[in-house]
């Protein structure tokens, strides 16, 4: 696969992880929902960063 492939796969699988929790866990909380939103991307991004680039 391209790099661009593999790119948009993990993007598409980020956005999938932000949605399910979203949906299954804190639904009604903003607050909650907004850190944990953000911990998703720091964590995607620092493994994006180690292994993928």
């Amino acid at each position: 696969m391209g790099i661009k492939a593999t790119t948009a796969i993990y993007i598409l699988i980020l956005v999938v992880v932000v949605v399910g929790v979203d949906i299954l866990i804190f639904r009604h909380y903003f607050w909650a929902r907004l850190l944990s939103n953000i911990g998703i991307v720091l964590i995607f991004a620092a493994f994006y960063l180690r292994f993928l680039k």
